[in-house]
Protein backbone atom coordinates (compact mmCIF):
# COMPACT_ATOMS: atom_id res chain seq x y z
CA UNK A 1 0.00 0.00 0.00
CA UNK A 2 1.31 3.46 -0.87
CA UNK A 3 1.72 5.90 1.99
CA UNK A 4 1.56 9.59 1.16
CA UNK A 5 5.07 11.08 1.49
CA UNK A 6 5.72 13.53 4.30
CA UNK A 7 7.56 16.74 3.36
CA UNK A 8 9.49 16.53 6.63
CA UNK A 9 11.10 13.10 6.21
CA UNK A 10 11.65 10.03 4.04
CA UNK A 11 12.18 6.47 5.20
CA UNK A 12 15.25 6.23 2.98
CA UNK A 13 16.81 9.50 4.15
CA UNK A 14 17.72 11.11 7.42
CA UNK A 15 14.60 12.38 9.16
CA UNK A 16 15.96 15.92 9.01
CA UNK A 17 16.09 15.88 5.18
CA UNK A 18 13.04 17.64 3.71
CA UNK A 19 11.27 16.24 0.66
CA UNK A 20 11.36 18.88 -2.06
CA UNK A 21 9.62 17.11 -4.93
CA UNK A 22 7.04 14.54 -3.84
CA UNK A 23 5.29 12.07 -6.15
CA UNK A 24 2.48 10.14 -4.49
CA UNK A 25 0.43 7.29 -5.95
CA UNK A 26 0.50 8.65 -9.51
CA UNK A 27 -1.36 6.70 -12.20
CA UNK A 28 -1.23 7.65 -15.88
CA UNK A 29 -2.38 6.29 -19.25
CA UNK A 30 -1.45 6.59 -22.91
CA UNK A 31 -4.88 6.02 -24.39
CA UNK A 32 -5.94 2.63 -23.04
CA UNK A 33 -2.38 1.67 -22.01
CA UNK A 34 -1.83 1.78 -18.25
CA UNK A 35 1.74 3.13 -18.12
CA UNK A 36 2.33 4.62 -14.66
CA UNK A 37 0.84 2.35 -12.01
CA UNK A 38 0.79 4.02 -8.62
CA UNK A 39 4.31 5.46 -8.44
CA UNK A 40 5.47 7.16 -5.23
CA UNK A 41 8.87 8.64 -4.35
CA UNK A 42 10.48 11.76 -2.89
CA UNK A 43 13.33 13.89 -4.20
CA UNK A 44 15.26 15.97 -1.70
CA UNK A 45 16.53 19.47 -2.28
CA UNK A 46 19.98 19.62 -3.80
CA UNK A 47 20.27 15.92 -4.64
CA UNK A 48 20.52 14.04 -7.92
CA UNK A 49 18.01 11.20 -8.26
CA UNK A 50 18.48 8.57 -10.95
CA UNK A 51 15.14 7.23 -12.23
CA UNK A 52 16.03 3.89 -13.80
CA UNK A 53 14.50 0.79 -15.36
CA UNK A 54 14.38 -1.22 -18.56
CA UNK A 55 12.81 0.13 -21.75
CA UNK A 56 9.07 0.49 -21.25
CA UNK A 57 9.31 0.63 -17.45
CA UNK A 58 7.59 4.04 -17.37
CA UNK A 59 10.55 6.37 -16.76
CA UNK A 60 9.84 8.99 -19.42
CA UNK A 61 6.11 8.79 -18.71
CA UNK A 62 6.85 9.56 -15.06
CA UNK A 63 8.94 12.60 -16.01
CA UNK A 64 6.21 13.84 -18.33
CA UNK A 65 3.62 13.29 -15.61
CA UNK A 66 5.67 15.39 -13.19
CA UNK A 67 6.09 18.13 -15.80
CA UNK A 68 2.32 18.02 -16.51
CA UNK A 69 2.85 17.35 -20.21
CA UNK A 70 -0.42 16.37 -21.93
CA UNK A 71 0.55 12.74 -22.61
CA UNK A 72 0.42 10.51 -20.66
CA UNK A 73 -2.83 11.52 -18.98
CA UNK A 74 -2.56 11.48 -15.18
CA UNK A 75 -5.77 10.09 -13.72
CA UNK A 76 -4.90 9.83 -10.04
CA UNK A 77 -2.30 10.90 -7.49
CA UNK A 78 -0.54 14.01 -6.26
CA UNK A 79 2.70 15.75 -7.23
CA UNK A 80 4.11 18.48 -5.01
CA UNK A 81 7.08 20.78 -5.60
CA UNK A 82 8.22 22.84 -2.64
CA UNK A 83 4.64 22.58 -1.27
CA UNK A 84 3.07 23.69 -4.59
CA UNK A 85 0.43 21.23 -5.95
CA UNK A 86 1.69 20.45 -9.45
CA UNK A 87 -1.11 17.92 -9.95
CA UNK A 88 -3.55 20.82 -10.11
CA UNK A 89 -1.53 22.73 -12.71
CA UNK A 90 -1.20 22.91 -16.48
CA UNK A 91 2.27 22.40 -17.95
CA UNK A 92 3.01 26.13 -18.28
CA UNK A 93 2.02 26.64 -14.64
CA UNK A 94 4.29 23.79 -13.54
CA UNK A 95 7.13 25.42 -15.47
CA UNK A 96 6.46 28.72 -13.72
CA UNK A 97 6.40 26.86 -10.39
CA UNK A 98 9.97 25.74 -11.03
CA UNK A 99 10.13 22.64 -13.25
CA UNK A 100 12.64 22.52 -16.09
CA UNK A 101 12.28 19.54 -18.45
CA UNK A 102 15.04 18.68 -20.94
CA UNK A 103 13.40 16.14 -23.28
CA UNK A 104 15.26 13.33 -25.00
CA UNK A 105 14.92 15.00 -28.43
CA UNK A 106 16.20 18.34 -26.99
CA UNK A 107 13.77 20.36 -29.14
CA UNK A 108 16.20 23.04 -30.29
CA UNK A 109 14.19 25.60 -32.24
CA UNK A 110 15.16 25.77 -35.95
CA UNK A 111 15.98 29.17 -37.39
CA UNK A 112 17.18 30.57 -34.06
CA UNK A 113 20.77 31.02 -32.97
CA UNK A 114 22.17 29.52 -29.79
CA UNK A 115 21.68 32.81 -27.99
CA UNK A 116 18.16 33.30 -29.33
CA UNK A 117 17.17 29.82 -28.12
CA UNK A 118 18.32 30.80 -24.64
CA UNK A 119 16.80 34.28 -24.73
CA UNK A 120 13.45 32.87 -25.82
CA UNK A 121 13.27 31.03 -22.49
CA UNK A 122 13.77 34.33 -20.69
CA UNK A 123 10.97 36.29 -22.35
CA UNK A 124 8.56 35.76 -19.47
CA UNK A 125 9.43 35.69 -15.77
CA UNK A 126 10.76 34.10 -13.69
CA UNK A 127 14.20 34.51 -15.31
CA UNK A 128 17.03 32.29 -14.10
CA UNK A 129 20.70 32.25 -15.03
CA UNK A 130 22.07 35.19 -17.01
CA UNK A 131 23.71 34.70 -20.40
CA UNK A 132 27.08 35.49 -18.84
CA UNK A 133 26.65 32.79 -16.22
CA UNK A 134 25.46 30.28 -18.82
CA UNK A 135 28.42 30.97 -21.09
CA UNK A 136 30.77 30.59 -18.13
CA UNK A 137 29.31 27.12 -17.54
CA UNK A 138 29.18 26.29 -21.28
CA UNK A 139 32.11 28.07 -23.00
CA UNK A 140 31.34 26.27 -26.27
CA UNK A 141 27.91 27.86 -26.40
CA UNK A 142 29.49 31.25 -25.89
CA UNK A 143 31.81 30.61 -28.82
CA UNK A 144 28.85 29.56 -30.97
CA UNK A 145 26.29 32.05 -29.75
CA UNK A 146 25.59 33.36 -33.28
CA UNK A 147 25.37 29.89 -34.82
CA UNK A 148 21.98 28.33 -35.57
CA UNK A 149 21.19 25.96 -32.72
CA UNK A 150 20.14 22.97 -34.84
CA UNK A 151 23.54 22.97 -36.60
CA UNK A 152 25.42 22.21 -33.37
CA UNK A 153 26.82 18.76 -32.64
CA UNK A 154 24.71 16.39 -30.54
CA UNK A 155 26.68 17.15 -27.40
CA UNK A 156 26.47 20.88 -27.96
CA UNK A 157 22.72 20.64 -28.54
CA UNK A 158 22.42 18.81 -25.20
CA UNK A 159 24.36 21.62 -23.54
CA UNK A 160 22.04 24.15 -25.17
CA UNK A 161 18.95 22.28 -24.00
CA UNK A 162 20.26 22.29 -20.41
CA UNK A 163 21.28 25.95 -20.71
CA UNK A 164 17.80 26.85 -21.94
CA UNK A 165 16.28 25.16 -18.88
CA UNK A 166 18.63 27.03 -16.55
CA UNK A 167 17.68 30.31 -18.23
CA UNK A 168 14.41 29.92 -16.33
CA UNK A 169 14.35 30.23 -12.55
CA UNK A 170 13.87 26.51 -11.99
CA UNK A 171 13.90 24.49 -8.78
CA UNK A 172 14.13 21.01 -10.29
CA UNK A 173 15.87 19.96 -13.50
CA UNK A 174 14.32 16.91 -15.22
CA UNK A 175 16.65 15.23 -17.71
CA UNK A 176 15.40 12.57 -20.12
CA UNK A 177 18.23 10.47 -21.60
CA UNK A 178 20.86 13.26 -21.60
CA UNK A 179 23.64 10.88 -22.72
CA UNK A 180 21.72 9.40 -25.65
CA UNK A 181 23.89 9.20 -28.78
CA UNK A 182 26.84 11.03 -27.23
CA UNK A 183 30.48 9.94 -27.27
CA UNK A 184 31.98 9.03 -23.87
CA UNK A 185 34.16 12.15 -23.83
CA UNK A 186 31.06 14.33 -24.30
CA UNK A 187 29.23 12.38 -21.60
CA UNK A 188 32.14 13.25 -19.30
CA UNK A 189 31.60 16.94 -20.07
CA UNK A 190 27.86 16.72 -19.42
CA UNK A 191 28.52 14.95 -16.11
CA UNK A 192 30.95 17.67 -15.01
CA UNK A 193 28.28 20.22 -15.85
CA UNK A 194 25.65 18.39 -13.79
CA UNK A 195 28.05 18.13 -10.85
CA UNK A 196 28.67 21.88 -11.06
CA UNK A 197 24.93 22.55 -11.19
CA UNK A 198 24.44 20.34 -8.14
CA UNK A 199 27.14 22.34 -6.33
CA UNK A 200 25.02 25.44 -7.04
CA UNK A 201 22.15 23.76 -5.15
CA UNK A 202 20.14 22.45 -8.11
CA UNK A 203 17.87 19.44 -7.60
CA UNK A 204 17.98 17.01 -10.52
CA UNK A 205 16.07 13.94 -11.69
CA UNK A 206 17.85 12.01 -14.43
CA UNK A 207 16.36 9.26 -16.60
CA UNK A 208 19.16 7.42 -18.36
CA UNK A 209 19.64 4.04 -20.07
CA UNK A 210 23.35 4.20 -19.22
CA UNK A 211 22.49 3.18 -15.68
CA UNK A 212 26.04 2.83 -14.38
CA UNK A 213 26.98 6.37 -15.41
CA UNK A 214 23.76 7.72 -13.92
CA UNK A 215 24.32 5.82 -10.66
CA UNK A 216 27.90 7.06 -10.39
CA UNK A 217 26.55 10.60 -10.63
CA UNK A 218 23.45 10.24 -8.46
CA UNK A 219 22.90 10.36 -4.71
CA UNK A 220 19.82 8.14 -4.78
CA UNK A 221 18.02 5.86 -7.22
CA UNK A 222 14.46 4.83 -7.91
CA UNK A 223 14.01 1.77 -10.12
CA UNK A 224 10.79 1.20 -12.05
CA UNK A 225 9.47 -2.04 -13.48
CA UNK A 226 6.27 -2.16 -15.57
CA UNK A 227 5.13 1.18 -14.23
CA UNK A 228 5.76 0.55 -10.53
CA UNK A 229 8.55 1.34 -8.06
CA UNK A 230 10.57 -1.76 -7.17
CA UNK A 231 13.50 -0.01 -5.44
CA UNK A 232 14.01 3.32 -3.67
CA UNK A 233 17.36 3.85 -1.97
CA UNK A 234 20.90 5.05 -2.42
CA UNK A 235 22.76 4.84 -5.71
CA UNK A 236 25.55 3.00 -3.91
CA UNK A 237 23.12 0.23 -2.91
CA UNK A 238 22.33 -0.40 -6.58
CA UNK A 239 25.97 -0.27 -7.67
CA UNK A 240 26.90 -2.89 -5.08
CA UNK A 241 23.89 -5.19 -5.60
CA UNK A 242 24.57 -7.33 -8.68
CA UNK A 243 21.31 -9.28 -8.36
CA UNK A 244 19.23 -6.09 -8.30
CA UNK A 245 21.03 -4.70 -11.34
CA UNK A 246 20.70 -7.95 -13.27
CA UNK A 247 16.98 -8.33 -12.54
CA UNK A 248 15.79 -4.81 -13.23
CA UNK A 249 18.55 -3.07 -15.23
CA UNK A 250 20.13 -5.94 -17.18
CA UNK A 251 23.63 -4.85 -16.16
Amino acid sequence: MNVKPDFSKNANMAETAPAFLSVWDVHAYYGESYIVQGISFNVHEGEILALLGRNGAGKTSTLRSIARIGSPMVTHGEIWLDHAPLHRMASYQAATAGLGLVPEDRRIIPGLTVEENIQLAQIAPPVGWSLERIYELFPRLGERRRQEGVTLSGGEQQMLAIARALARDIKVLLLDEPYEGLAPVIVDEIEKTLIHIKEQGMTTVIVEQNAVRALQLADRAVILDTGSVVFDGTAEEVLTNADLRAEYLAI
